[in-house]
């Protein structure tokens, strides 16, 4: 992506304050035995010619609360937390907010299919972690900037359980990302 990309996203307050936030919660932890859950979105571009271009950690925000609802309502057996699994982009620039409930500017027609997030596959990198790993296809060209985590693959629905903000990655037709968005619990002490 270049250091100037890796500089505009990095000084982005969302960032710093994300990074800020996994620090403490981790060192509270620590100190305090209070359990904390935290979250990081990785991505990767694939451009149309077979070229990867790895942006590493772009975001570490935010979990909506309707996203922690989603967890008790599946405590409770309402839903199926295994639904949290579909990966939507855009091209809002609105910070990130506990309140969210949608991507500012979901992208529809600029993917392949299009109105259709893409289905994650989940795995266990550790013992208190999961992540979700989905790939977007473009046949349109996109300055993507917003990423969400949902409930269900069509477009404009379900419920987002995590939202992020980056500075934008400039798509083209057959260009696709790769997100991964990996959620660590940490357990009290």
């Amino acid at each position: 992506p270049g250091f100037w990309w890796h500089v505009r996203n990095k000084v982005r307050p969302s960032f710093w304050l994300g990074w800020l936030a996994v620090q403490l919660a981790h060192g509270l932890t620590a100190l305090t035995g209070i359990p904390t859950l935290t979250s990081e979105l990785r991505l990767r571009l694939r451009k149309h010619d077979g070229q990867m271009v790895d942006y590493g950690v772009v975001s570490r925000r935010v979990v909506t609360s309707a996203g922690v609802g989603f967890i008790v309502d599946a405590w409770q057996n309402t839903v199926e937390l295994e639904n949290m699994k579909y990966h939507g982009c855009g091209t809002g620039t609105t910070a990130e907010a506990s309140g969210d409930t949608a991507l500012v500017t979901e992208s529809t027609t600029a993917l392949n299919p299009d109105s259709t997030r893409a289905t994650g596959t989940q795995t266990e990198p550790a013992s208190n972690q999961v992540t979700s790993t989905g790939t977007l296809t473009f046949d349109a060209s996109a300055a993507v900037t917003e990423h969400g985590l949902f409930s269900q693959a069509a477009t404009g629905g379900g419920v987002l359980f995590d939202r992020s903000v980056f500075s934008a990655i400039n798509v083209v037709s057959g260009d696709s990302i790769q997100f991964a968005y990996t959620l660590t619990l940490t357990a009290g002490g």
